[in-house]
């Protein structure tokens, strides 16, 4: 897996496919295969980016504190070392569609769409029991098991349970021996104070907020697609934060619908 130092720390991505480039940016506490799906159905078409932001997957760990921007930045490094200029879509669920929308407000020459699963622009001031929870399940020895309980916290818990959703939900676990409870505490804490809300009347590229019809997001992600004039916001019934998990064939046809309307779906390769 090629790996970016743009940013002056370690961040591994993944580049698949051919066409324009499609960006993705994974929700919290998953990794880039989060996105799994989305680039099996879109490879055909565009050059899928997917990335483990800073503290998850393989990609750096720092216990010193950073911002949502620095996050950004990362991201920013790994499209200079590819040499995206323009053209791109960004994709992004929960802190990664916070991160996308940042991007697509500060480099519109770059980004010509933006789509947000989740899509909260606002400050986020409910994670201190996430922070202390991974620290003391890390001390005790249980990081793994507090791990896979919020995993399951992004999906219904049907789906959780289905064949397809606990395997899927284990490859994050198991791929997560090297998770760092102070970098992860590093994270939220960006999260927390990101606030991007004064930003959105004069933000104009096309947009679409999806969420699912039980996901905790929901009120954040109504409220943002009513601060951006041109934004759509769809709902995708029975399913949770990561409804492109749930049902990729209704998401993705939401997606590809919403990029075709604004001309910025490919023919396949």
């Amino acid at each position: 897996m090629p790996v970016s130092t743009a940013n002056g720390l370690e961040i591994h991505y993944s580049v698949t496919g051919s066409g324009p480039p499609l960006v993705m940016i994974h929700a919290l506490p998953f990794d880039r295969r989060l996105w799994d799906f989305q680039v099996a159905a879109f490879q055909d078409r565009f050059t899928c980016i997917t990335m483990d932001l800073r503290g998850w997957g393989a990609s750096a760990k720092p216990h010193e504190p950073f911002s949502l921007r620095d996050m950004g930045d990362d991201v920013m490094g790994v499209l200079r070392d590819l040499g995206v200029t323009k053209d791109a879509v960004v994709l992004g669920c929960s802190i990664g569609s916070k991160i996308a929308l940042m991007l697509a407000c500060d480099h519109p020459d770059v980004f010509a769409a933006a789509i947000l699963v989740g899509g909260n622009s606002g400050p986020q001031n409910q994670f201190d029991h996430r922070i202390a929870a991974y620290r003391a399940h890390a001390a005790d020895g249980t990081f793994r098991a507090y791990h896979l309980g919020h995993l399951r916290y992004g999906v219904t818990q049907g789906w959780a349970d289905s064949e397809v959703g606990r395997a899927f939900l284990q490859g994050f676990v198991e791929r997560g021996g090297a998770l760092d409870a102070e970098c992860i505490a590093q994270v939220f804490g960006a999260l927390t104070f990101s606030d991007l809300t004064s930003r959105l009347p004069a933000y104009r590229s096309p947009t679409l907020i999806v969420n699912g019809e039980h996901d905790g997001a929901l009120p954040g992600g109504t409220r943002t697609a009513g601060l951006i004039a041109q934004a759509e916001h769809v709902i995708l019934p029975a399913t949770g934060h990561c409804c492109f998990v749930e049902d990729p064939l209704l998401f993705n046809g939401r997606m590809t619908d919403f990029l075709t309307r604004h001309g910025l779906m490919p023919t396949a390769a």
